[in-house]
Parts: C-alpha cells; structure tokens; sequence
C-alpha cells in the first residue's frame, strides 16, 4: 500500500487539490452574484477542459450520424439492387414477348397463304437418336393430325409426322436420312429430290449433269406427290459437283430451317394446296 502511495503521490496530491477547489468552488458559488478570484480562476482553468469535452461530445454525435446516414444508403442500395432486378427481369420477359410475337407473327402470314387449314404447334421435344432425327410436338390425333401431313414453320419445310398420339406427334426431319421430298431449283427450274444427309445437312440427289445449278441457288418444293404445297423453301444449294462419269451430279443443299432454334411449326391438314 505504502509503495502505491509513494508511486502515483503526485497524481494522488494533484487529485485532492482538484477536489478540494471544486468543493469550495461549490461552496461559495451558492447565493452569490459575482465571482471571486479563485472562482474566475478555476472557470479559466476548466474552460479548455470544456472545450475539449465539447469538441468531443460534437465528434462522437457527427461520428454517429455518419453511421446512420450508411446504414440509410446501405438499405437504399439493397432496394435499388433489387429494382434493378426486377426491372432486368421484365426487360427479358418484353424482350422474349417481343421476339414470340415476331415469330408468331411470321407463321400466322405463312398460314394466311396457305389454300388449306393448319394447325399452329409448339416444339416440346427433340431426338437425336443415330437412327431417328426428329422433334415433338404438342399437338396430336385430338386436333385432326394424322401420319404424314407436312409440317412447315416461316423459313420453310420442317418435315413430316411420322408418329401421331393423342395430344403429340413426332415429325421426322428434312435433315434426316429417311426423309426425301421432291425439289426444284427456283432460278433453272432443275429438278431433284432432297435427301437428309444427317448432321442438319441435304443433298440434292437425281439432278442430271446437264442441268444448270449453280452455288446460291434456291430449290423449293416442286409439289410432286401431293404431300407438301410447291413453293415453299427447302435449302440453300452450297456445292455443286460434276463429275467425269455418271448422269447425275453431286449437289449440297443447306436447309432453310434452323431445327436448333425452331419453337413453333404449322402442320398443314390437307395434301393439295396448290395448283
């Protein structure tokens, strides 16, 4: 005890002194109108301590404003971030609006030109079997459609139902190695028949050497055979062989459909459509 009082006897001394002018500060501000010397003196000597408490007081309540100001943008951030969300979400949402209706737009014309009624469907499904290529519609035996009705969407010739159900039916692509439909080059008027090469690529087979068929060339439907309408685009052609031997030449065709992207088909209900 003795060794703690020798240590900290100036802090113990200056303590005392401070408590005893307080308390006579005290003491003798009661009932008084005018300060003495000493409490002047002592109003002198605690001003800056004042000041400073103040200054304090000051920082800690900026300091704690500060603080409620963040949490106030923090909140308005997290709203802001999810109205930006939501409105990325409608702006999808429109822009997929948009882009059904162009399509759907494109169909309702083609379906207009027809000389027959067709039924409007929806892709659910694909298969992509070595064997088989072929897609699923959502429309069946319940809506009219039967085996082998041609099924078209707005860039051209799809395929044909080879399966029908209830409520879906499966349409074997163009594309596809058992799949042949009678064509025609639009510019030369060179016949053919186009055959699925698998691989979403065709061949234009039976055209004979000296018909004129060139790179860029159309071929449509000829509408020989009475199941799809003439007209209607089947491909591209995008090489064109001779050779030194044989009737015929060697011709690629690229469809005019992209299956990859196809959403929605018409499947047209009668076979002679046109003249």
């Amino acid at each position: 005890m003795l060794e703690l009082l020798r240590k900290y006897r100036i802090y113990i001394i200056v303590g005392v002194v401070l408590l005893a002018a307080f308390v006579f500060y005290s003491l003798n501000l009661k009932n008084k109108e005018r300060a003495n010397a000493f409490e002047r003196g002592v109003m002198d000597l605690m001003a800056p301590l004042y000041g400073v408490a103040d200054r304090m007081n000051g920082g800690v309540s900026g300091i704690w404003a500060d603080y409620l100001d963040l949490l106030e943008v923090r909140q308005e951030n997290k709203q802001l971030r999810e109205s930006v969300k939501v409105l990325n979400t409608r702006l999808l949402e429109a822009g997929e609006a948009v882009a059904a209706n162009e399509r759907l737009k494109r169909l309702l014309e083609l379906k207009s030109s027809l000389r027959a009624p067709a039924v409007a469907a929806s892709v659910i499904g694909e298969d992509g079997s070595p064997w088989f290529k072929t897609i699923v519609i959502d429309r069946g035996a319940a809506d009219g459609l039967r085996e082998g009705l041609p099924v078209v969407a707005s860039d051209g010739v799809v395929g044909q139902l080879v399966k029908v159900a209830a409520g879906s039916s499966r349409v074997l692509l163009l594309t596809d190695h058992a799949s042949g439909v009678a064509g025609i080059v639009q510019r030369s008027r060179a016949r053919g028949v186009v055959k699925g090469k698998g691989g979403g690529r065709c061949s234009l087979d039976f055209t004979l050497r000296e018909e004129d068929v060139k790179v860029g060339d159309i071929v449509v439907t000829s509408g020989i055979g009475g199941v799809f309408p003439k007209g209607l685009p089947l491909g591209e052609v995008t090489m064109v062989k001779k050779g030194e031997y044989g009737i015929f030449q060697t011709v690629e065709v690229r469809p005019k459909v992209n299956i990859t992207r196809l959403e929605e088909v018409l499947v047209i209900l009668q076979e002679q459509l046109y003249d």
